[in-house]
């Protein structure tokens, strides 16, 4: 029996079951959708539209079905469309005449965004846990990097040798903005939406207000309309966890890049690697691979939803049903590579010897040598020009650009000596920068950036 048969004289169709059923990915809304109609019950209770003992009955049944489902002993039957029909139908049973008022002054509208933000509430929770836990372990390698440094790369060319440490944080910060955006993501979406109704709020004395405080939400809706058709907080927390895809892609690719014979810089442990079936002496990066791979998949379900809400009116239409979908597939996928990638980083070997020879490549040294000129006086510009022909003739005509710079009139044996291995990556001054002094400043700040995260963590 469906929640509107007093209206209709035929049965629902087969095809149309099958069409808009949602309860076999709703499911997972069940543990909100049940904290949610306590809340409601309490305050049907409070204004008088359920007596003590109704309450009492039905917060019972509610209860028993919570079991049911823990231990996998609730039976679904065919009539039930989604979780929340599934729920209030054997509430209805339990409790009978007292179960059948659990939707007073409800409409499944209001409920589903309800149960919707509690559960987002505490899967950003999760979601920022882990990517803390990433930082963790960036920072962590970070430590252990000690003085190691690689070149960096600009347009994917060696460009300027940069400290191990301060290449691994730069990934940390990209994901400490992602921690603030889901925090602040779970701030707005912080609003319940009980009491709205279908969209137009109700006749009886209900206490959105009261309920709003019963569920922890930190306040109400304030436009009925806007509460049961607003789906921004899906939309926001997709873009936050496409984002983290985004970073987590961006990671992998390096160390796809890293680890081939080409480069040379890591090797993979077993653990985190996978084999060919052919091929006996392949050793796959398969994890930082399917970074790259779920990032299109999660950025998909963004725009999927995007698509979706693009040319709904107000207020609630069925079209919102396909909001869950992508929100938990992409939230499964960033967890998933979060804790796959903190564990492939985590027991990663960095061959820090070939790091250093590809970054003592004398030609990213250029800048350096640029520099030494403008601190004595020549116009950058006129540096730049004098040093870049001297790369080229360098290149050209296969002479050493040592030689080259040493014999040089404005530069000579001491700017020659700015090309020695080691030499240019401890020259950075600038605060932010790869220096030394700098990275073990910002080693500091990265680690109390962390620590304050997992307090702000630790308040929600």
């Amino acid at each position: 029996m469906t929640l509107w048969h007093g209206r209709f004289g035929d049965a629902p169709a087969d095809e149309l079951l099958a069409y808009t059923v949602s309860l076999p990915f709703d499911q997972r809304l069940a543990a909100d959708d049940i904290v949610g109609s306590r809340a409601h019950v309490r305050g049907l209770g409070r204004v008088g539209l359920l007596t003590d003992d109704e309450v009492t009955s039905v917060l019972a049944a509610l209860q028993q079905v919570e079991d049911e489902l823990a231990e996998r002993r609730f039976d679904f039957e065919p009539g039930d469309e989604d979780i929340h029909t599934a729920i209030e139908r054997r509430v209805t049973e339990l409790a009978g005449d007292a179960g059948a008022k659990l939707h007073t002054g409800r409409s499944r509208n209001d409920q589903v965004a309800t149960a919707l933000r509690l559960w987002c509430k505490r899967e950003i929770v999760d979601v920022a846990g882990r990517t803390l836990q990433l930082q963790r372990v960036l920072l962590d390698r970070a430590d252990q990097a000690g003085d190691a440094y690689l070149p960096g790369y600009t347009h994917l060319q060696r460009a300027q040798p940069v400290l191990l440490a301060h290449h691994l944080m730069a990934h940390g910060w990209a994901l400490a903005r992602d921690v603030d955006r889901l925090l602040a993501t779970r701030a707005r979406l912080d609003v319940s939406v009980l009491g709205a109704g279908a969209l137009a709020g109700s006749s009886l004395p209900l206490d959105p207000t009261g309920t709003a405080a019963d569920l922890q939400f930190n306040a109400r809706f304030e436009n009925s309309l806007d509460a049961v058709s607003d789906r921004d907080f899906v939309a926001e927390l997709l873009f936050d966890l496409a984002l983290i895809a985004i970073h987590l892609s961006r990671l992998g690719e390096e160390i796809v890049l890293w680890t081939t014979e080409e480069f040379g810089f890591a090797r993979l442990s077993d653990a985190y690697a996978t084999g060919s079936s052919m091929l006996p002496q392949k050793k796959n990066a398969d994890i930082a691979e399917l970074a790259r791979g779920k990032a299109g998949r999660v950025i998909g379900d963004l725009t999927g939803l995007l698509a979706t809400l693009k040319g709904l009116p107000l207020s609630y239409n069925r079209d919102l049903q396909e909001d869950k979908e992508p929100l938990f597939d992409a939230v499964d996928q960033v967890r998933l590579g979060l804790r796959a990638m903190a564990g492939l980083l985590a027991t990663t070997t960095f061959n820090t010897d070939a790091m250093r020879a590809a970054a003592d490549d004398p030609n990213a040294a250029a800048v350096d040598l640029a520099e030494w000129l403008v601190e004595r006086g020549m116009p950058f510009r006129q540096a730049h020009a004098v040093v870049g022909g001297l790369v080229a003739a360098a290149v050209n005509d296969g002479q050493p650009l040592a030689d080259l710079v040493a014999g040089h009139a404005a530069l000579g044996a001491e700017a020659a000596a700015l090309l020695q291995s080691g030499v240019p990556v401890t020259r950075r001054r600038t605060a932010g920068g790869t220096g030394p002094d700098a990275v073990a400043e910002q080693r500091q700040r990265f680690a109390r950036r962390i620590a304050d995260d997992e307090a702000r963590l630790g308040r929600q």
